[in-house]
């Protein structure tokens, strides 16, 4: 080997390692994971049992941070702007793309779901339960409707925020029942369970792993599932089609996305570990105790899902005037 092709064989292989190196590298340092709602809520205690188990596998601590607001577009834009390195992730829920979709109707958008995210995973599934303080009037939704039209009653319901998913199927229900409703904004699940535990709201809504245990307490009423037939945990709560109203029928979710442009390697690496996480035995038996389903779906599924359900309300939204 002459000096020429030596010193070309060791100029590549400096360039080579650190290449190998950055390929290598994920994660360098701290993984943030983003909430978009209050502590306490299904998406926060999601986030926390994944973490936790992500935490003892990746080499890297994986912090969960709170940032609630604005039906949870305050996370999502903060996730869209950060650097596409995989060491901030967002996890949401089915108000994602209903808040995203009323937002860009109101041409309030800050980001582009289409184009600012990737798919992490499908953590898990969690029906959608309409819930209500204990005294109110009708064994389930319809018949609560009925009175509520009947008796023209003053009725109010409450949202995680302007565009949420509870805000969408609020005002799509009051269309379809053919009542009036006044909308009660929260900051997340948790403030808006106590305020119906309390009776300060009167309708109320939201994923069932966050509402099973005050169910089962009789601290609040069922009265229909989203889901597209009757949820094991509840089986004498009828469904929303049952009840006539198909329109209100969605799939839940809890799932992780990170910006757009983030490496495959870095995809990758959060999708294995997040999905070995929902399937780790004990963080699935706590999932299915608060009536979560583990998924840990590919990344394709979650983007599939996400497009799906913005298909899916794109014009209910449209038609109700929902201003996100």
């Amino acid at each position: 080997m002459n000096m020429f092709t030596r010193k070309t064989v060791v100029l590549l292989s400096c360039l080579a390692v650190p290449a190998l190196a950055a390929a290598q590298a994920f994660p360098s340092k701290p993984i943030r994971v983003l909430v978009p709602f209050p502590a306490g809520g299904t998406t926060d205690i999601v986030a926390r049992l994944v973490a936790s188990r992500m935490q003892e596998t990746m080499g890297q601590p994986v912090l969960v941070e709170n940032r609630a607001g604005a039906g949870g577009t305050i996370a999502a834009a903060e996730v869209a702007r950060s650097a596409p390195d995989g060491h901030t992730i967002l996890i949401h829920n089915v108000t994602f793309p209903i808040a995203s979709v009323a937002a860009a109707l109101a041409n309030r958008a800050t980001y582009d779901v289409d184009k600012d995210f990737a798919g992490v995973s499908i953590a898990v599934y969690v029906p959608f339960v309409w819930t209500a303080p204990p005294a109110t009037p009708g064994a389930n939704l319809k018949e609560t409707m009925d009175q509520v039209k009947k008796n023209r009653l003053n009725y109010t319901y409450g949202s995680t925020g302007p565009g949420s998913t509870m805000h969408v199927l609020g005002e799509a229900l009051a269309r379809e029942a053919g009542v009036q409703m006044t909308h009660i904004p929260f900051k997340g699940a948790a403030p808006l369970k106590q305020d119906l535990i309390a009776g300060r709201v009167n309708l109320g809504g939201d994923q069932l792993s966050s509402s099973l245990g005050d169910i089962k307490a009789g601290k609040l009423k069922a009265l229909a599932t989203s889901a597209s037939k009757r949820i094991t945990e509840l089986p004498e709560v009828p469904t929303v089609r049952e009840l006539g109203y198909p329109i209100l029928e969605l799939e839940g979710w809890n799932g992780f996305f990170a910006p757009a442009k983030t490496p495959r390697e870095a995809l990758d690496r959060l999708n294995r570990e997040a999905a070995a996480a929902v399937k780790h035995p004990e963080v699935a038996k706590r999932l299915r105790d608060m009536g979560a389903e583990p998924v840990g779906s590919s990344g394709a599924e979650q983007e599939a899902i996400l497009k799906r359900q913005m298909d899916q309300f794109r014009p209910v939204i449209k038609e109700i005037r929902i201003e996100g």
